[in-house]
């Protein structure tokens, strides 16, 4: 019965055909964003092609701009995978996918939950981030 939750992650990780560049554009400012890359680093499975830029570096920019109209005044993190923009929880979900078995498990799982629920939990956090601190590069 749960083989189809299974069956995907072991495809791809046995042919190495899900091993395309993955993007993560967090903002560069936000003590939360940089734990949360520090976070994802340490627990990267091997062969990951995630890469992390910070929003306001000009290799960020020149991506954003390069998105819909639409996405590009959203203040969210950014997640550029296989030629796709995700953005809040959707984007925060496929960054699993890049992690070890053990938090990739938990990507079919974490698509239940409902998506305002999701979204509202994350614009929550969002707004507060900065109380955490901010760094001034």
């Amino acid at each position: 019965m749960l083989c189809w939750l299974i069956l995907p992650m072991w495809k791809n990780t046995t042919t190495g055909d899900d091993l395309s560049e993955t993007t993560l554009l967090i903002d560069a400012h936000c003590v939360m964003c940089n734990g949360l890359a520090g976070f994802l680093n340490k627990r990267l499975k091997k062969g990951s092609s995630l890469t992390i830029l910070g929003l306001q570096s000009e290799e960020g920019q020149a991506l954003v701009s390069t998105f819909p109209t639409r996405l590009q005044a959203v203040d969210s993190l950014y997640v550029v995978r296989k030629g796709r923009t995700y953005i809040r929880s959707a984007g925060a979900i496929r960054l699993l996918l890049e992690m070890r078995w053990y938090y990739a498990m938990f990507f079919p799982i974490a698509w239940l939950v409902p998506l305002p629920l999701r979204d509202g939990v994350y614009w929550m956090v969002s707004k507060v981030r900065h109380r955490f601190g901010r760094t001034d590069d």
